[in-house]
């Protein structure tokens, strides 16, 4: 009997597969609501935050892996050498093991519910689950007519961010709302980035992705804009009392957005060397994001 070692290439495609990068847009949400709850109230509950974090990444797990075994049934992962489907050629097994990742997530939100005797979280979850089957799975697949980009910044940011507040205080905020909204536009930007390598693949499959309707030039023109507008709502919303000073650490998420915009604009045409943008793009919404809670909570503990 002989045993099949994976090589670097190999090892190389499962990391790709795997996506750890892309789990930080499941926990920053959590992390940002619980973080305001926090300094707005007092009030955490550990358990409620690390049921929701696992839950949060469970459930990311399968719109990911719901997603390639979606788009293996139109063809337009055909050379996305690093798809699960791809990898393991067996799409039942991959669309398996996402609806368990489903259940076990729903059911660790079903459980903040009962302990806090009250269905509002659960309501938000299943929205959001609700928008992540609508982006890819049939027959609706709005993804593919573009509007991918606006349910990933319902799900990621009001949605989800609002769910987080709730579970620790059973109330809503103002301030969460705004955080909510940079959080939102920071994760739709790794989506927004992701088209750019894949223009063709995307025009074959006849998906109309933002990229696709505008050109890759128009594009990378409108990421300065985006990062500005939500890193502009942080200074909107100290100017108004709604954050405290600290939050302008978020600040400093400028470079990254600079290095992003500097890379897509630099090379928005050539798939080869811009197809690494989303990841420079969850590297400004990580930054960002964290140096918020970051600043949300210091007033809290000084």
């Amino acid at each position: 009997m002989t045993t099949q070692t994976l090589g670097p290439a190999d090892k190389q495609l499962w990391l790709a597969a795997a996506k750890p990068p892309m789990y930080g847009v499941a926990i920053m949400p959590i992390c940002v609501g619980s973080a305001i709850a926090y300094a707005e109230t007092g009030l955490f509950n550990l358990s409620v935050f690390a049921t929701f974090l696992l839950a949060a990444v469970l459930l990311l797990v399968w719109e990911n892996l719901s997603n390639d075994v979606f788009d293996a049934e139109t063809g337009i992962d055909v050379n996305k050498h690093h798809s699960l489907v791809n990898l393991t050629r067996n799409r039942g097994l991959i669309f398996g093991l996402g609806n368990l990742c489903l259940a076990l997530g729903i059911a660790g939100i079903v459980s903040i519910s009962l302990w806090q005797r009250d269905l509002t979280v659960l309501g938000l979850v299943l929205l959001c689950c609700v928008l992540g089957y609508l982006y890819q799975g049939p027959p609706f697949r709005l993804g593919y007519h573009g509007l991918g980009e606006i349910l990933c910044f319902l799900s990621f940011g009001p949605l989800a961010v609002e769910a987080a507040y709730y579970s620790q205080t059973q109330s809503q905020s103002a301030a969460a709302w705004v955080a909510a909204a940079v959080i939102g536009l920071t994760t739709t930007l790794v989506l927004f980035c992701s088209h750019f390598h894949q223009v063709e693949d995307d025009r074959a499959a006849g998906k109309r992705s933002p990229i696709v309707r505008l050109g890759t030039r128009r594009g990378a023109a409108l990421l300065p804009w985006v990062c500005a507008v939500a890193l502009g709502l942080v200074l909107v919303a100290i100017a108004i009392g709604w954050f405290s000073a600290w939050t302008a650490l978020s600040l400093i998420g400028l470079l990254p957005a600079i290095a992003l915009c500097r890379h897509v604009g630099r090379y928005h045409d050539q798939p080869a060397r811009v197809s690494n943008a989303k990841f420079l793009a969850i590297r400004f919404h990580f930054c960002s994001g964290l140096l918020l809670c970051l600043g949300v909570l210091l007033p809290a503990s000084l």
